[in-house]
């Protein structure tokens, strides 16, 4: 309740948490928002401009472009914010055993970590999909593989800052179990920095998956992905650029509401900043006022 309060302050948050939410429930209730068949070709409407049953016209094979750019929220968004909760849950419990016990299970862990961020993710990625296929269950096995080590030590550090705080000290000398101590003690206080670091990899995971499809690695034909319909589209960009426009204006729009969304939570997560930020704005107020009167 205090998160959504502190939200609800911020015009762009709610803006953009309002677009997340009506993008996610369309995707999930696909079948429900989309006016056509995605997959149903009709080559008697190949190239046909937009009408009043088919909103922003059809694709070369007359495929509905609304229904395929609705559908195309499940791959796009939908199972990249699977495998980001896969990837923060594993990366999470690493990262909290890590930072909590410390010592040589710090030391083992960290050094599996280096091994997995020495490589660039891109690469890493391109070769999961050359060994095991193209295809979007590939692509997610890949963010998974790859971004846990990146979540394991963003979230060690944290973990190493507020383990070292007098109340958890207290808990250890009290005998408390380490168990307790992590979900009730650091879990709630490391939560904003989970929250954000989540929040802003979904933008590149999002990025990436479509550049991907577009690249005709990520999910095959006739299923829909708004990388792969860029990608359909490409010989008509000049003389129907609408059907390119429909999907960049997808990618762009989901993709700056995570944005926006993820800068809001770290202010709104975190006190100091909510603090400092209220300062500066009456600061800069003030001043303001103090110029208006003078001139």
């Amino acid at each position: 309740m205090r998160l959504l309060k502190n939200l609800s302050k911020d015009k762009l948050a709610m803006t953009s948490l309002v677009v997340i939410v009506i993008i996610v429930a369309m995707g999930i209730f696909a079948p429900l928002c989309a006016p056509h068949d995605p997959e149903e070709v009709n080559m008697k409407l190949r190239y046909a401009t937009s009408s009043w049953s088919y909103w922003l016209g059809n694709d070369h094979l007359g495929r509905c472009v609304l229904s395929r750019l609705i559908y195309g929220i499940r791959p796009s968004v939908l199972w990249v914010l699977v495998a980001l909760l896969i990837s923060v849950l594993v990366g999470a419990v690493v990262g909290f055993i890590a930072g909590y016990f410390k010592g040589k299970t710090d030391a083992w862990i960290m050094r599996l970590c280096d091994i997995m961020l020495s490589f660039p993710g891109y690469v890493m990625t391109l070769a999961v999909v050359g060994i095991l296929g193209a295809g979007l269950e590939h692509i997610l096995i890949a963010f998974v593989v790859m971004k846990w080590a990146w979540f394991a030590r963003v979230i060690r550090t944290s973990v190493m800052q507020f383990s070292e705080m007098e109340y958890v000290k207290f808990a250890k000398v009290s005998s408390i179990g380490s168990f307790r101590i992590i979900t009730k003690h650091i879990v709630p206080v490391t939560f904003a920095d989970v929250a954000v670091i989540a929040s802003g990899s979904m933008c590149s995971m999002m990025l990436q998956i479509s550049g991907l499809s577009f690249l005709g690695l990520g999910i095959q034909a006739p299923h829909a992905e708004w990388g792969m319909m860029l990608n359909e589209t490409r010989e008509v960009m000049f003389s129907r650029p609408e059907l390119m426009l429909a999907p960049g204006l997808a990618i762009v729009i989901v993709v700056s509401a995570f944005n926006f969304l993820s800068d809001s939570l770290q202010v709104a997560l975190d006190p100091k900043l909510m603090t400092s930020q209220g300062k500066f704005c009456k600061k800069e107020v003030g001043k303001a006022v103090y110029e208006y009167s003078r001139g």
